[in-house]
């Protein structure tokens, strides 16, 4: 049964929902902001509800009117804070973090210190949407976050640079040379050798020649088949050759500021050995290996693992597989960088990583979800953190990286 609550809205949840409480019953209320009294329409009664807001009658001095016209008129779901000013953004992300340590993590935290992200719009170097059969055309967007089921026809996207938006435009222009399927998605980013996509769906391309023709403005294009076929090559018209299909940050200017961060902590820890797990395309190992020092690079893509090996001179190396498999193999080392997808870790790694602490002095954590850098942390009681910072890699949403350095129980910090 649905019934309609007024809500003094007091934080940001970790998924970017407001939360407010009525008469004991936590309430999470999507596109409100702390300090907003709003009314909600609610369903069912327990401890907690999901509210869809229905008034604000009373905003926040925080609350601020969206750029996007996505973001009101079709419920986008990519971003969830764009109504709050980029100050609270940061204040709320702080918040998130350190309750998810301590709620999960039972560490006893205060909200780290967070960079700001040079750009607050216009950030994103790569887009991934969602491709719908529309008729005899095609339609390209994001999701509803009220109704993941639905997809919106993306006119533009703020947080995206505009020659990855340009890029998708020519994508989209020819549609008729797609895969044979009724669903696709595909990934459009800006290296520096040009503009690079990536299709995925559809178990046939016949007209994949016909496609590169009618997109020439793109570097190189791969394509990922429905089922267990490996990514294809179509072209790469770029000297470097780098793995543009494979994961990398989406902002590449704070990025940087992290990957340096990392850096640091990792050469204080003054290590003889390191690994680099869920390494990517090894830019760290690779920084750390030229230092002198003999790093492990661990990282399950192929290409990726591929490009940083031939970047890795003896006796350091890249090992392409899972973590959780390859890490006893390559350990000991005083030194395991990781920084795994928003699932966290397996739990093979942290217990693998508990029982080697001492000879591992410091893991260095690079986390894109504090509740799953909590639930790990949780893992490893014989670790104590050291060092904590939060970087805002996504303006205007409510995900942060946190890197946060630990080392073990009586080792020298």
């Amino acid at each position: 049964m649905a019934n309609v609550i007024s809500v003094s809205i007091d934080s940001i949840a970790a998924g970017g929902d407001g939360v407010g409480r009525n008469e004991g019953l936590v309430v999470f209320v999507p596109r409100t902001a702390p300090g907003d009294v709003v009314t909600a329409r609610i369903t069912g009664r327990g401890h907690f509800a999901r509210g869809a807001l229905r008034r604000v009658v009373t905003p926040s001095t925080i609350r601020v009117e969206p750029q996007c016209a996505h973001y009101t008129r079709d419920r986008c779901g990519g971003c969830q804070v764009q109504h709050m000013s980029y100050d609270a953004q940061l204040a709320a992300k702080q918040l998130i973090i350190r309750d998810s340590l301590q709620r999960i993590g039972r560490r006893n935290v205060e909200p780290p210190p967070i960079e700001r992200s040079p750009k607050e719009w216009r950030y994103r170097t790569r887009l991934t949407l969602a491709m719908r059969r529309r008729g005899a055309r095609w339609i390209a967007g994001l999701h509803s976050y009220d109704d993941p089921s639905r997809v919106f026809a993306l006119a533009d996207c703020p947080i995206t640079d505009r020659r990855v938006v340009a890029a998708w435009r020519e994508v989209m222009a020819a549609d008729e040379y797609f895969p044979d399927a009724g669903e696709l998605r595909g990934s459009a980013r800006i290296t520096a050798g040009g503009a690079t996509f990536v299709m995925m769906g559809g178990t046939s391309w016949a007209a994949r020649d016909q496609f590169s023709a009618a997109v020439p403005s793109l570097s190189a294009l791969w394509w990922e088949a429905d089922g267990d076929a490996p990514r294809r090559l179509v072209y790469d018209k770029r000297t470097d050759r780098s793995p543009s299909a494979s994961f990398a940050q989406v902002n590449a200017e704070m990025a940087d500021g992290l990957r340096d961060y990392v850096l640091e902590r990792a050469r204080s820890c003054v290590p003889t050995s390191a690994i680099d797990a869920y390494a990517g395309a090894g830019e760290a190992a690779i920084a750390l290996a030229s230092r002198g020092i003999p790093v492990t690079a661990i990282e399950l893509d192929a290409d990726a693992s591929a490009w940083s090996g031939s970047r890795l001179a003896l006796p350091s190396r890249a090992v392409q597989g899972r973590v959780e498999d390859v890490l006893p193999e390559v350990l000991p080392a005083d030194l395991v960088i990781v920084n795994p997808p928003r699932a966290g870790m397996d739990a093979r790694v942290t217990e693998i990583l508990e029982a080697h602490a001492g000879p591992v002095r410091a893991v260095i954590y690079v986390s894109c979800n504090p509740a799953t850098l909590g639930r790990d942390l949780s893992r490893m009681p014989s670790y104590r953190i050291e060092s904590i910072r939060a970087f805002d890699m996504f303006p205007q949403t409510a995900h942060v990286e946190t890197v946060c350095e630990l080392r073990a129980s009586g080792a020298i910090a």
